[in-house]
């Protein structure tokens, strides 16, 4: 685990492996972005022609290493792009902090500390720079056994932070907190699904809760029957290991409002008899990004202290083809009592969040929003970097997308059309699990409202193309397993917990 601390050296003066300065286009060439004075002093004044001379832009992602000259305690400078230059009197985004930070973080992969000497304005500065750092450190080795494995950035110095300030000190815990279970998110995303399937995901929540606080309640395959669960039964009757139903539930005194959460938990989703093509389940341990990103949300708002009940629920399955499996054609009958004609077995991800809202809605939050995994549909009208959001009132979507916005994480709004709901009608039972091809992922929506209580404000995100990144590394982002959508829901139970949801 990275550490974190806010430093009042001088970046001149602190003893580091390596230290990050930014620098910036403007319309006469490179120039070196404040916060780095120093360093620019021990270059005689020149660190940015010296950069240009080695080829650095400035842009963002860019990343640049040179020899420290006399004057400086760390053998290393490294120079890291912030895009243009801010118009007169403006501040770097916070965005643009957070992947600087990570891009630099990652470079300094196998480090032991970092002084990071970026623009530091204010308090929203220093927790983004912090963020981007503790994210850009991330590394998954759990089954590395390699001694020539490159570790992660060890310590993270973080420059003009005022320590005894207690609003910096408080950005940086926070940024801590949050970092962290972001980072337990991605480790539960990437871990083989040999060793992560709905019994060890409880346990995990389970000793978590311990540790917080929180009051958590496991259903088993057992309680799960007793209860009439059957999508969460239909989707997981094919695994050898059963599903389970978790809720996990941190509670503040002062609350007024509760927020729940409902996470899809697919373990593993081979498609089960409408198994998936071959080159489509190499990567399907990511299934339960959603309950993971639910979870890390859960115990973040805990962490942070959030005047806000916020309850998780996470719907854990196995997707899995045998001779027990439910079949095409095959009928549930769901928590709330409609059926569901199932007339795909790899559209599961819509039955197990079923059962799941309408359990949430039976507490009657004050809103409920889910997390999924949910559609291929999505990826191919988001790419692969944007979340869909589908809600049943449209200024609540309108805040979840300006909320995603203020985070750093892209999303957009989606309709719920109405016309498309009739595709879904089944000649056999209430509802069936598909609907028309196009517009999948606004047809999986509609589904998924059937199954929210009457009255109750609800929004669905649909993470499938940010939720698990197989491309090179950017910014604060990995390969591999990305923590989507967990900033988004800690800023939104905060608005909720202000009254400003």
């Amino acid at each position: 685990m990275t550490a974190l601390t806010l430093s009042t050296a001088g970046a001149a003066t602190l003893r580091a492996d390596a230290l990050v300065v930014g620098v910036a286009k403007s319309g006469k060439g490179l120039v070196v972005a404040p916060g780095a004075e120093a360093v620019d002093k021990a270059f005689d004044g020149k660190l940015a022609a010296v950069l240009e001379t080695l080829g650095a832009a400035g842009a963002e992602g860019e990343a640049t290493k040179l020899p420290s000259p006399a004057g400086l305690k760390t053998p290393v400078v490294l120079a890291v792009g912030l895009g243009s230059v801010p118009e007169d009197g403006e501040s770097y985004r916070a965005e643009t902090l957070r992947r600087a930070a990570g891009t630099a973080a990652r470079t300094l992969h196998g480090a032991k500390k970092a002084a990071f000497a970026l623009p530091v304005a204010s308090t929203e500065d220093a927790e983004a720079v912090a963020e981007g750092a503790l994210l850009g450190a991330y590394a998954y080795t759990a089954y590395q056994e390699s001694k020539d494995a490159k570790k992660p950035l060890a310590e993270i110095a973080l420059l003009g932070g005022k320590p005894r300030d207690k609003a910096f000190k408080a950005a940086a815990e926070r940024a801590q907190a949050l970092s962290e279970e972001i980072n337990r998110a991605r480790d539960l995303i990437n871990m083989p699904p040999n060793d992560l399937y709905p019994e060890t995901f409880a346990a995990i929540v389970t000793a978590a809760g311990k540790e917080h606080g929180l009051k958590v309640q496991v259903l088993d395959e057992k309680a799960l029957d007793k209860g009439g669960y059957g999508g969460i039964l239909g989707v997981g009757k094919g695994a050898a290991r059963g599903p389970r139903l978790v809720r996990v539930a941190y509670t503040h005194p002062k609350a007024e409002k509760t927020l729940a959460l409902v996470g899809k938990g697919i373990t593993y989703d081979s498609g089960g008899i409408s198994l998936k093509p071959a080159g489509h389940n190499e990567t399907m341990k990511c299934d339960m990004s959603g309950a993971a990103a639910v979870f890390a949300a859960v115990v973040a708002a805990a962490r942070i202290g959030l005047a806000v009940n916020v309850t998780g629920w996470l719907a854990l399955a196995e997707n899995m083809p045998s001779g027990n499996a439910t079949r095409p054609g095959d009928v549930l009958r769901m928590y709330s009592g409609k059926t569901v004609e199932v007339l795909n077995t790899d559209a599961e991800g819509r039955l197990v969040l079923a059962d799941a809202l309408t359990r949430a809605s039976e507490e009657n939050p004050d809103a409920i929003v889910d997390v999924a995994t949910l559609t291929g549909a999505m990826v191919l009208a988001l790419g692969n970097r944007t979340f869909g959001i589908m809600a049943n009132d449209d200024e609540y979507r309108t805040a979840i997308h300006e909320t995603a916005e203020e985070v750093g994480e892209a999303s957009w709004p989606m309709p719920l059309p109405a016309d498309l709901r009739k595709g879904m009608d089944s000649p056999t039972a209430d509802i069936a699990n598909m609907g028309e091809r196009m517009g999948g992922g606004l047809v999986a929506g509609l589904f998924l409202q059937e199954f929210v209580g009457e009255g109750i404000t609800w929004a669905h995100l649909d993470i499938a193309g940010p939720a698990f990144h197989e491309g090179a590394p950017y910014g604060y982002t990995p390969k591999g397993g990305t923590g989507s959508s967990v900033r988004t829901l800690v800023k939104l139970a905060e608005k909720t917990a202000d009254g400003e949801l």
